[in-house]
């Protein structure tokens, strides 16, 4: 199974390193895998509103549903930003 997901103001770099606290391995933040799944990573800066610009960060999850599934909600949980 593949699953794409978008994570806006994160760094592909800090994305990267919640892969790797969930078991991920990986020399560079393009690519992470882990036991029965693989994460590759992108990032590029959006415009919101007006001149306010984030960095987006895509991940695309593959492995079997039910590895990936609790994955992609702990990274989610992980990559969550409280507004302020």
């Amino acid at each position: 199974m593949r699953r794409e997901k978008s994570f806006r103001g994160i760094s592909q770099r800090l994305a990267a390193h919640y892969l790797r606290n969930l078991g991920g391995e990986g020399e560079t933040d393009d690519h992470i895998a882990g036991e029965d799944w693989s994460a590759d990573l992108s990032a590029e800066v959006i415009n919101v509103a007006g001149s306010m610009e984030l960095t987006e960060v895509t991940i695309t999850f593959e492995g079997a549903e039910e590895t990936i599934a609790p994955l992609i909600e702990d990274f989610s949980r992980k990559a969550m930003r409280a507004g302020g």
